[in-house]
């Protein structure tokens, strides 16, 4: 940035003044990723520029960002949504510290949470000081080429106030045409419309100061010649095998019990809980959030005694191993309990958000217990933030894939089919992801008339909700509102025999049949 500091102060404000048109009143959709694309677009140049290129491995943290770009105008299930927003910041925020050097998958938790600071802080002081800088490197230079006459044009503007608004009073006076566009004119200026643009031009200038940090950064401090504790440990072996081998041996004895205890009802399910005095829902909600709470902090354990451990010899390793296999062994035997008592639930309750987001959270706490005892075997400890990072995203992305919502009114509608109980107050509160399920059931599906007037008065209940949630802004097009807004308009000639009570809360919707269905749990 050096060479041209002009170019950042002027790339900035164009991306500043561009997220004003993006987003100035208008909702989150696809003006994110125009201009979190810009932004980019904008670092390769401003960088290039410079002679500064991307490290090739660097290069991978694209693909995790375009995906998660896309998904923020793809989808509109909460938890999807949050995810997409905060990988998607994770991967260019990642990909502009370690643009240089290339070495973020050899990060360590302790390295991850110290570039991410310096991003931050980097955002709040480094444009300040490049600026203050490029001043005094002028005048140091003898560069005496004068700025922007700021008081001068002020003064003008001063005087030439007064003096203009009493012509402009006069000419108002004898032209009646002039008044009424002199005061349309003078309506832009109105105490409101002052606060806003001054609102307005406070954000350009706020996001052109950001990105200028991120820039710097980028330029300047993303080369990773060595990493935090690369050479040495940042903290110091302290604590002997013995006296971990014996914590590990024994949380090793502790699940062996547990596992022996519950073994017998992996395979006799509502029988053996039965005998034990406990009902099918009871069983099935009793201790889910411990054991995984067990699986998350044994995973923290065997992390955390890694880093602390002395092993100077190879049977030590190879004891300290053993120990972590046997415990990652019986977690997941644990874990395939968690997975049982969250099956019963399920088929008990049906889905909802809260039994599918752990039942997906399971699989992949499952396998970063794998893959870290496999980098325990192999030492390869510096690893276990990477895959710990990898686990992270494949969560994200599953949840993205499976589509919640849309999983969710499958498989209660089925279930319905089935004879089990339908909530239909539950599907009614989803998000837009699950109108296109809905509409599907209700328009090509063979159901029995219960269950279709069900799914009918669900779709009711959305189309009260949602029918005004598309908009002709095509800089906030999101693909689950536009799609949910068409089919509830393609089903809405089919609801006629409905009826809603919009009286009282919840709002209410009788069908054909006279049944009446809450759109609100």
């Amino acid at each position: 940035m050096t060479k041209q500091p002009n170019r950042l102060w002027i790339v900035v404000l164009l991306l500043g003044w561009t997220f004003d048109i993006l987003f100035w009143g208008r909702s989150v959709g696809l003006n994110l990723a125009i201009f979190m694309t810009l932004c980019l677009l904008a670092g390769f140049f401003l960088l290039s520029a410079e002679g500064l290129y991307p490290a090739p491995k660097s290069l991978w943290l694209l693909i995790p960002y375009v995906f998660f770009v896309v998904i923020t105008f793809l989808r509109q299930e909460p938890l999807t949504i949050f995810l997409a927003y905060t990988f998607m910041f994770f991967s260019i925020g990642l990909f502009s510290v370690t643009y240089l050097g290339g070495r973020w998958f050899q990060y360590s938790l302790l390295v991850y949470l110290n570039k991410f600071y310096q991003l931050v802080l980097s955002m709040i002081t480094r444009p300040w000081n490049f600026f203050v800088q490029g001043q005094k490197e002028q005048t140091e230079h003898g560069e005496t080429k004068k700025g922007f006459p700021i008081r001068s044009v002020l003064r003008g503007l001063l005087i030439a106030f007064p003096v203009v608004a009493l012509f402009a009073s006069l000419l108002a006076s004898a032209d009646l045409v002039f008044d009424q566009e002199l005061t349309e004119f003078l309506g832009f200026f109105s105490f409101g419309k002052v606060i806003e643009y001054i609102s307005r031009l406070v954000i350009i200038l706020l996001c052109a100061y950001l990105l200028a940090g991120v820039f710097l950064q980028a330029a300047t401090q993303s080369k990773d010649e060595k990493l935090l504790g690369e050479d040495e440990p940042v903290v110091k072996r302290f604590l002997g095998f013995t006296e971990s081998a014996i914590v590990l041996g024994s949380v090793s004895f502790l699940f062996l019990l547990f596992v022996i205890v519950q073994f017998r009802y992996f395979f006799g399910g509502e029988v053996n809980i039965g005998v034990e005095g406990y009902t099918y829902s009871q069983y099935a909600r009793s201790g889910f959030n411990e054991l995984v709470m067990v699986a998350f902090f044994s995973l923290l354990m065997i992390i955390g005694l890694s880093n602390v451990t002395r092993r100077e010899k190879a049977m030590q390793r190879r004891v300290y191993s053993g120990l972590c296999v046997a415990i990652v062994a019986l977690v997941m035997v644990i874990l395939v309990s968690s997975y049982q008592r969250l099956a019963l639930a399920i088929d008990w309750h049906g889905f909802s958000r809260l039994r599918l987001y752990p039942r997906v959270f399971l699989i992949w706490i499952g396998l970063l217990l794998v893959a870290v005892v496999v980098l325990e075997t192999l030492q390869c400890e510096r690893y276990f933030a990477f895959a710990a990072v990898l686990a992270s995203l494949g969560f994200a992305t599953s949840l993205i894939l499976l589509n919640v919502d849309a999983s969710i009114v499958r498989y209660n509608v089925y279930r319905a089919t089935q004879g089990r109980h339908f909530n239909v107050p539950h599907l009614a509160s989803l998000s837009p992801d699950a109108v296109p399920a809905l509409a599907d059931e209700f328009l090509y599906s063979s159901l029995p008339d219960s269950t279709r007037e069900g799914v009918g008065a669900a779709l009711l209940c959305y189309l009260l909700s949602y029918s005004n949630g598309s908009t002709d802004d095509w800089l906030s097009y999101n693909l689950s509102v536009m799609q949910a807004d068409q089919l509830l308009k393609e089903v809405q000639a089919q609801l006629e025999g409905y009826r809603v009570n919009d009286r009282g809360w919840p709002v209410r919707v009788l069908t054909p049949n006279k049944v009446w269905y809450p759109c609100q749990e």
